[in-house]
């Protein structure tokens, strides 16, 4: 459902309702969208995302041998502001 800033300051009450029963509301304001109304749910949502995003492979990169660390980081992180 999409409504305008206008439609929901004015019917208020009959677009929480429809929150309420589940629905989705978009809130435009000038034709842009400006914010998202959805029900509250028992579901717990992680403060940042616990799974895969996407169906891209992720590169792992492996030098093939363990990293001898003990000359420092310097070289290592070369390229990577450091």
């Amino acid at each position: 459902m999409e409504t305008t800033a206008r439609e929901f300051n004015q019917n208020a009450s009959k677009i929480l309702a429809a929150a309420e029963r589940g629905e989705r509301i978009t809130v435009t304001k000038n034709g842009r969208p400006v914010a998202i109304l959805s029900p509250v749910t028992d579901e717990v949502v992680p403060p940042y995302p616990t799974d895969p995003m996407g169906d891209s492979d992720i590169p792992v990169f492996h030098s093939g041998s363990p990293i001898d660390w003990s000359a420092g980081r310097g070289d290592y992180l070369e390229g990577f502001g450091e």
